[in-house]
């Protein structure tokens, strides 16, 4: 069988932005004699994500991530429908899923790298599997719960920033859920701003391109920060932990404002940020979901009910064609998505 895959062509060097040309579309023949305990599945989705710019490098700076290889095929979170097999899990027609999908059209997968998946979970929506039914809801979901401990009653605010993206989107409603009394996001342009206090009930939203972060968080806050959602890091994060109040929380999800920078992860603190944490007792503290993953049934299980009943709104951006995975990745690196980043292959 002939199929099309997207392999790493070059890599950007750890201080600079990734580029479309940085991937490779090729095609190659795949055989269809399957080993023992694998699959053949056909691709529906192949998601994009932040921490795949760390995967670009030779060092990825973080234990868990392992580099993609030159001319080797790129791989990451996907869904698609198993065309046959030879494991006893899986049969035709069942819809799985994988963190390891290759980036390719049709692709034969060990069995022990998918998973089956219920699409009545997500109203057959196979796409949420990659968003706010997957990895990225479970992010969103247990950031909050496991590091943010929001207390209903307590006047709480929640501030998130890279409040538009996959999993911004998603801890936001999380947190106005879980008893926040405001919730606000932070994001890069006014339709974003539109979208998070028009279709998913955030309090108020601040364009950083456009207005003064300060000026904005002293306006949407009036009594402060008690826990903020970090996704991008930088004089954005600094902003944020200035205006918090003594005893607050610092969920560190994400750094994406410095993935395209050669500095360890987490990236350090500034002098003033760093005293600011330590005077007013802020902690600060990193979130893996990978450490989590004993409560990820339980907790996908919620995140389906929540999206089902509309009581959480799913945004997303969806690119065609596994031609463009490397516009899309590109895109959403520079912010071009609202909500989460899906490349439909297939029908």
């Amino acid at each position: 069988m002939l199929v099309k895959k997207v392999v790493l062509n070059s890599r950007p060097g750890a201080n600079n932005r990734p580029l479309p040309a940085h991937f490779l579309l090729e095609e190659t023949n795949l055989a269809l004699d399957l080993e023992e305990e694998e699959v053949l599945v056909r691709t529906l989705y192949l998601s994009v994500d932040p921490y795949m710019r760390c995967r670009m490098n030779e060092d990825t700076g973080a234990e868990y991530l392992t580099p993609w290889q030159l001319c080797r095929c790129a791989d990451g979170g996907g869904v698609g429908v198993v065309e046959s097999s030879r494991h006893g899990t899986f049969c035709q027609g069942d819809v799985v899923t994988s963190f390891n999908w290759p980036w390719q059209s049709h692709a034969a997968v060990a069995g022990s790298l998918l998973h089956k998946v219920d699409p009545s979970l997500v109203d057959g929506h196979l796409s949420y599997f990659l968003g706010a039914v997957g990895m990225t809801g479970l992010t969103a979901l247990l950031g909050v719960r496991e590091k943010g401990h929001v207390t209903k009653g307590a006047n709480q605010t929640l501030v998130v920033s890279g409040a538009a993206g996959a999993c911004g989107s998603i801890a936001g409603q999380i947190g106005r859920l879980d008893g926040c009394t405001r919730v606000v996001g932070i994001c890069g342009s006014e339709d974003k701003c539109n979208a998070l206090v028009e279709v998913l009930g955030f309090s108020g939203a601040i364009n950083y391109r456009r207005q003064d972060v300060a000026a904005g968080l002293r306006e949407c806050c009036p009594d402060g920060v008690d826990l903020y959602f970090d996704n991008v890091g930088g004089s954005i994060s600094d902003a944020v932990i200035a205006q918090m109040n003594d005893g607050g929380r610092v969920i560190l999800c994400g750094q994406i404002s410095q993935y395209n920078k050669d500095v360890p992860y987490p990236p350090p603190l500034s002098q003033e940020t760093q005293e600011n944490l330590t005077r007013r007792k802020i902690l600060r503290e990193r979130f893996m979901v990978l450490n989590y993953m004993n409560k990820a049934e339980a907790a996908l299980a919620e995140l389906g009910r929540l999206v089902t009943s509309g009581q959480i709104k799913v945004l997303e951006t969806v690119e065609n064609g596994i031609e463009n995975m490397g516009v899309a990745f590109c895109s959403m690196m520079e912010g071009g998505n609202l909500g989460k980043q899906i490349i439909k292959i297939s029908d």
